[in-house]
């Protein structure tokens, strides 16, 4: 097993796909606007390449951490002590068994929407409660990285 960084940074690049589609004004992004309290003069002040850039690399680390969650032959390396050069018998026994058993592009795509609903809704929420934010903010912010996360899992579980 090792890390795959072309499969992290192309996930992470899908966010801003995503994020272009997500809060076009057409689709999201007048609600998102509205909720957030934002303005076009608002919109447009700012160092874009310091807030898309800052943006790939948040991005990159939540496809470094996303990769455990979606690839399970992880969890076995880790299971078996985490050094392949050290690991029992049973650990090449399984790889040579299961080798790349459930690294498709759907099935990191399921374990993406989990991780989605499961931390990234919920990571939103709370912030957004605290920040007393409405429902519609949580929902087009949280659904936004359900459907980052279940496509930068199936890019990163696809690609071995």
């Amino acid at each position: 097993m090792e890390i795959n960084y072309l499969a992290l940074l192309l996930s992470a690049l899908s966010t801003l796909l995503v994020g272009f589609i997500w809060y076009h004004p057409n689709v999201f992004g007048a609600i998102w606007m509205k909720e957030a309290g934002l303005t076009e003069s608002k919109m447009k002040s700012g160092n874009m390449i310091l807030i898309f850039g800052m943006a790939v690399i948040f991005a990159f680390l939540i496809s470094i951490m996303l990769q455990f969650l979606v690839i399970h032959q992880w969890a076995v390396l880790s299971a078996a002590g985490g050094d392949p050069t050290i690991t029992l018998p049973s650990y090449a026994a399984f790889m040579k068994d299961y080798g790349h058993t459930f690294r498709t592009f759907p099935h990191g795509m399921l374990h993406g929407f989990m991780s989605g609903l499961l931390l990234g809704l919920p990571i939103i929420g709370i912030n957004a409660l605290f920040e007393r934010k409405s429902w519609k903010y949580i929902l087009v912010n949280g659904g936004f990285w359900i459907v980052s996360m279940m496509l930068m899992g199936g890019i990163i579980c696809a690609m071995k």
